[in-house]
């Protein structure tokens, strides 16, 4: 799939713990981004924040928090990540999203061995 020019960036902000149907809603939100079709989805975890509670999360070893700040984020045409908004709605019920138009400078996973949605190689790029 080929990606260039203005594109919309969705992120989501919830918690490490944050569930759904007791699977993490990091992982169901990235599924159905795919299942969607969507360019490529990826979830990074936070080491300290806070949000609606104004508790803070932190990875600091004397704190020990469990529920870490994630962000999932997902980068596609505006049209694509608009229609995926519905879904959103029914999965994140705590947390934030947010949508920030982007421009996409290189976006191109036919055969170049690198897969933007995990942020590295793929298994044929490695192999290389």
């Amino acid at each position: 799939m080929r990606l260039t020019g203005s594109a919309l960036r969705l992120t989501v902000f919830i918690g490490e713990n944050d569930t759904w149907h007791h699977k993490p809603l990091f992982a169901e939100i990235v599924h159905r981004a795919h299942r969607a079709g969507l360019a490529g989805a990826s979830v990074f975890r936070g080491v300290e924040g806070f949000g609606a509670t104004s508790r803070i999360h932190t990875s600091r070893l004397l704190s020990l928090s469990e529920d870490l700040p994630v962000a999932v984020v997902i980068v596609d045409t505006e049209d694509r990540v608009r229609a995926f908004l519905p879904q959103l709605d029914e999965l994140v019920t705590e947390g934030l999203v947010t949508l920030d138009p982007c421009e996409v400078i290189h976006c191109d996973t036919g055969g170049t061995g690198t897969d933007p949605g995990t942020g590295g190689a793929t298994e044929a790029g490695r192999q290389r």
